[in-house]
């Protein structure tokens, strides 16, 4: 598979305005010409970067209207649905990448929604907010409130995430599924990814976000 950079030059090279730094290392994970789909695709920015860069057969999957409107409006194609309830409909193996950014924490079942990524796709990219994040442990511990950071933008009584992890935790989710992380990097506040392998404790607590490329064991 292509192999995700883990320098900071993501930081310093020119890119679409319209696309977030992990979803641009999403892309350069994916090899060209897969198939492609994207749960929780949002306005369409990396399904059209994948589209236009990598000759991808992109599909994507939206809860909202908004979101659906403006693929569309991209000429993509994608379908309203729901992680939890309708990836069930999707057949077997359907897919080379199945991929989740920052849409896990969202879901009602986190575990189940991993096993039907990795059931549709032979590869799933799942990327989320690290609640382990030193910024957010010190935001509880020394103002005793929940914290509000760039990736955990929204105040407690008005947040979609519903299922926050730290590294750590999704670590230990993959093992008790039976679940192979081929890579996995921490990318920190101002966007710099980091491969971490057995520094697990340092990304962890400074990694932002966590990145993930799984499969299963099976597969």
């Amino acid at each position: 598979m292509t192999v995700i950079s883990d320098d900071d030059t993501l930081s310093r090279v020119s890119r679409p305005q319209d696309i977030r730094v992990d979803l641009l290392l999403i892309a350069r994970a994916i090899p060209p010409g897969s198939r492609v789909l994207d749960v929780g695709c949002g306005d369409g920015a990396l399904m059209d970067y994948l589209v236009r860069e990598r000759d991808a057969d992109a599909r994507g999957i939206e809860l909202s209207q908004e979101g659906v409107n403006a693929c569309v409006a991209r000429g993509l194609s994608v379908v309203q649905g729901d992680a939890d309830t309708d990836l069930k409909d999707y057949p077997s193996k359907a897919f080379d990448y199945v991929i989740l950014s920052q849409t896990l924490q969202a879901t009602r079942k986190p575990k189940e929604v991993i096993r039907e990524l990795l059931r549709i796709g032979r590869h799933a990219i799942v990327s989320f907010p690290n609640f382990g994040f030193w910024k957010v442990r010190a935001k509880l511990f020394f103002g005793g409130r929940m914290p509000n950071t760039g990736t955990l933008d929204h105040p407690w009584y008005d947040t979609p995430n519903i299922h926050l992890c730290t590294v750590r935790d999704f670590v230990e989710l993959c093992e008790s599924l039976d679940v192979t992380i081929e890579e996995s990097l921490a990318i920190d506040s101002k966007g710099r990814p980091m491969r971490f392998a057995s520094r697990l404790w340092l990304a962890n607590l400074f990694a932002d976000q966590g990145l993930f490329v799984l499969r299963k064991n099976d597969s």
